[in-house]
């Protein structure tokens, strides 16, 4: 017996190349679903996360600026130190001057160290004052931090519990969606995932329903209708582009809407016939 040999995707017939797009199309669909059923939670966690990590961030900052206004607070004792130094120097020295020239020299050094005095004591008010803010400051990020933390802790086991319920479905249906892909076009299905992708629905193949698109729900012209059921060629549609079937090949069944023109006509030709 002969070995059978492998049909190449592109000897595939429009129709078994949209019938195996629809089922490619249902079987995504399904994983939207899961993936709807974990709802934000995967943003929430990215957030909580990037919220925690620049709490702490920010708690760091505070304290490396802790760490530099204590060292302002003590090169500014440090130097009111060495003025004070230097101001009993100079009163020392004002009472062995030879002249008011040597006097009055003294006198505005003393001033000046004086001057630096005051503006070091301000500098040391002003980093306490900015101590304490920034202490105040690191205590109310660490509220904020432990509850964050509290927060993902909680939300990472509620996304891993969704995720671990719905995650051998959602292997299995990516497993089927793989073989499927091996049975498409390599070019045809890069134009349905494009598709897919600019679709808010995530539909990149729908079946005509009501003389319409299922996708956005526009009439269809007859001729066209006609082509589509035809399956000779891939159609899409002109108003939103996503590739048309027919209800038929999409294993949808419509009913019928020939039975109430139908009545009209008995009733009319009963009319006529008790004429």
């Amino acid at each position: 017996m002969a070995k059978e040999t492998k049909k190449d995707v592109t000897d595939f017939s429009v129709e078994e190349k949209l019938k195996s797009l629809y089922q490619l199309q249902t079987i995504l669909s399904k994983i939207d679903e899961i993936r709807i059923l974990r709802g934000e939670l995967p943003l929430e966690v990215q957030d909580l996360e990037d919220e925690v990590v620049g709490l702490t961030t920010r708690i760091d900052n505070y304290k490396a600026d802790i760490v530099t206004l204590n060292k302002s607070i003590k090169d500014n004792e440090l130097s009111i130190e060495e003025s004070r130094r230097k101001v009993t120097k100079y009163e020392a020295d004002q009472d062995n001057v030879r002249n008011n020239r040597e006097f009055d020299s003294l006198n505005k050094e003393i001033e000046f160290c004086n001057l630096e005095i005051e503006l070091g004591e301000k500098k040391i008010r002003e980093a306490k004052a900015g101590l304490v803010a920034k202490q105040e400051d690191i205590e109310k990020f660490k509220v904020m931090l432990a509850e964050k933390r509290d927060e993902l802790e909680r939300k990472k086991i509620e996304l891993e519990e969704i995720v671990e319920e719905t995650r051998k479905d959602e292997e299995r249906l990516r497993d089927e969606a793989k073989v499927l892909e091996g049975l498409i076009e390599p070019r045809l299905l890069l134009s349905f995932k494009r598709i897919r992708k600019n679709t808010r629905n995530g539909l990149g193949i729908v079946y005509v329903e009501r003389d319409a698109c299922g996708g956005c729900f526009n009439k269809i012209p007859p001729q066209r209708q006609l082509d589509i059921r035809m399956r000779k060629k891939i159609i899409v549609c002109e108003y939103c582009g996503r590739i048309l079937v027919d209800p038929e090949l999409a294993g949808v069944k419509i009913e019928s809407q020939t039975e109430t023109p139908v009545k009209k006509r008995s009733s009319r030709r009963k009319a006529a016939e008790e004429e």
